[in-house]
């Protein structure tokens, strides 16, 4: 995306959040990016539209309430069930001509494609967290061989069994890992089926499950009343978090990184 050049950082540029279909009505008493933040507006292009505010061209982004701001307007827009194509964090351009005839012209049909596919949907995140105490009492009454050596490194001083201290945490780590897995498998078959769409990702020691679902307008309450239902089965195990409605930032087919760079899924 070369049909424009950097802009300059001395004068006002514009933040580009998303695009959004031309009908979108401007979005209100919404806070975005900038200290302080500027109204948010569109700048259409036949049936596509930027979704910027103005911000100073001479202050760098990358605050917490940059993030906060730029999330805050697309997660907006998808509560109020408008399609939106969400672009990366930091995407600014020299001006509004720049983001109609440099963004939105030469691609305007990929985003259009783009803004077809998410119409009717917003995405749903469910993350959980292991309860410690819990889930290695469960280890512990599963696993006989992992809680005969644990009783084995408690009763040595604390400057013994290295080894047996390293073991030890290699196996209930293995055992957290396998569990997570198996827990977003079952996530997936819980949650799965009222989606248009899933994904999940790599579980780590601290959001052993990370789902998110792109889940269609009339069915947000079902799938809301899904989430507590597992939520509730697992109490005192898992401690569950649903976030959303969201803007579709891991189904997007298409985001922009930056002026000059694209990135396609």
């Amino acid at each position: 995306m070369n049909a424009t050049g950097p802009p300059d950082r001395a004068a006002p540029v514009c933040y580009v959040y998303g695009v959004v279909p031309a009908g979108t009505a401007e979005p209100r008493d919404v806070e975005g990016v900038g200290d302080p933040p500027s109204p948010v507006t569109l700048v259409r292009h036949r049936r596509i539209a930027a979704v910027v505010s103005e911000i100073d061209g001479g202050r760098p982004l990358g605050t917490p309430e940059d993030l906060l701001g730029h999330a805050r307007v697309l997660d907006s827009l998808a509560a109020a069930r408008t399609p939106v194509l969400p672009l990366r964090f930091g995407a600014v351009l020299s001006g509004v001509d720049a983001v109609a005839d440099g963004l939105l012209e030469p691609h305007e049909q990929r985003f259009l494609a783009a803004l077809e596919d998410l119409s009717g949907l917003a995405q749903f995140t469910v993350r959980g967290t292991y309860r410690q105490d819990g889930v290695l009492r469960e280890i512990l009454a599963e696993r006989a061989d992992i809680a005969r050596l644990r009783e084995d490194v408690a009763g040595l001083p604390e400057d013994a069994g290295g080894n047996q201290r390293i073991q030890l945490g290699e196996l209930v780590s293995q055992e957290l890992t396998a569990r997570a897995q198996a827990d977003t498998e079952h996530l997936m078959e819980a949650l799965g089926p009222l989606a248009a769409k899933a994904s999940h990702s790599a579980a780590t020691p601290d959001q052993p499950v990370h789902a998110s679902f792109l889940v269609a307008d009339d069915r947000w309450k079902e799938f809301e009343h899904a989430t507590e239902d597992l939520a509730a089965a697992w109490r005192g195990r898992i401690d569950v978090r649903l976030l959303g409605p969201l803007a579709p930032y891991d189904f997007a087919s298409g985001i922009v990184d930056a002026p000059g760079q694209e990135s396609w899924d």
